[in-house]
């Protein structure tokens, strides 16, 4: 039973999670101001929402018909079987509440004024009600084609930016840059999902990018998705420029070109579907990368 839950939680997923909250942790040790309990917490806190989204999404297609048996990518507990509805759906009410508990203390760690703390609590329960709409629910925003949006918002703003905030108590506007940057890969990783799902999702009524544009025309937006992360790093690195070392940023574009070339000639979803993994591992080595360009 518990390796049912541990492959329900889809643990190849935290890399990208991880990577997100890690940017914000370099931004604000490029300030000097980084806070290890602070960031310890923020990655509990992701990691609670991550596995929260995980489960959610697993009962919500098993209920609204994207994972059937026709799908052809990995198989979802709820549809295999391995896990009831109901104790999936009494998952996601735990972890909801972890996540909540977590991001209050998270939020009392790393905030002094009660206008700081309520702005933070509201972007901490829509971070919950988005990790469970997207799939669950009578009118799930993941079927209408808005999770891209969703995930720009979350992975790249709210993680990045509030990561950051929350060790450094400021904002500067150039944080934006690889904060986008690293939710325009976020929805990279969505997108390829979407892309070896496009049959499967089109049969079900979800209506993703990829189904509303069809296949070429979501590789595009794919190459538009990577190619743009790349320059919004680019622009912060310049805009920052004062040693060479910073150009080693640059190293791991490779795996990302590679990542693109597989959306255009991976034509099945088996073959497409390690370059999720493959993507999300990519953006984790791009902030360490990071991280080092700029740290050492």
């Amino acid at each position: 039973m518990l390796k049912h839950w541990i492959e329900a939680a889809r643990l190849r997923t935290l890399p990208l999670a991880f990577a997100c909250i890690g940017m914000g942790g370099v931004l604000a040790a490029m300030e000097g101001k980084f806070d290890g309990m602070i960031f310890g917490m923020t990655l509990l806190t992701a990691f609670l929402l991550q596995v929260l989204s995980n489960f959610a999404n697993d009962f919500g297609d098993s209920q609204n018909g994207a994972d059937s048996v026709e799908r052809t990518g990995p198989k979802r507990a709820v549809q295999a079987g391995k896990i009831s509805p109901k104790a999936m759906r009494n998952a996601v009410i735990i972890f909801s509440v972890l996540s909540l508990a977590s991001g209050i203390g998270l939020i009392a760690m790393g905030i002094s004024s009660m206008k700081e703390f309520w702005i933070f609590l509201g972007m901490g329960v829509l971070s919950v009600i988005a990790a469970i709409t997207y799939t669950m629910g009578n009118s799930p925003y993941g079927y209408m084609g808005l999770g891209d949006i969703s995930v720009i918002i979350f992975f790249g703003l709210i993680a990045v930016v509030g990561t950051y905030y929350l060790q450094t108590s400021s904002l500067n506007p150039l944080v934006f840059l690889p904060a986008a940057a690293c939710g325009l890969f976020a929805t990279g990783v969505l997108n390829v999902n979407n892309i070896r799902d496009i049959e499967s999702d089109k049969k079900a009524g979800k209506y993703s990018i990829p189904v509303r544009l069809g296949r070429q025309k979501a590789v595009y937006y794919h190459w538009f998705l990577l190619g743009a992360g790349w320059i919004c790093a680019g622009v912060f690195v310049v805009m920052n420029y004062n040693h060479p070392l910073q150009l080693l940023f640059l190293l791991p574009l490779p795996l990302f070109i590679i990542n693109a070339r597989a959306a255009l000639v991976k034509t099945t979803s088996e073959s497409l579907d390690p370059f999720l993994k493959q993507l999300a591992i990519s953006t984790l080595i791009f902030v360490v990368v990071f991280a080092l360009a700029h740290l050492l």
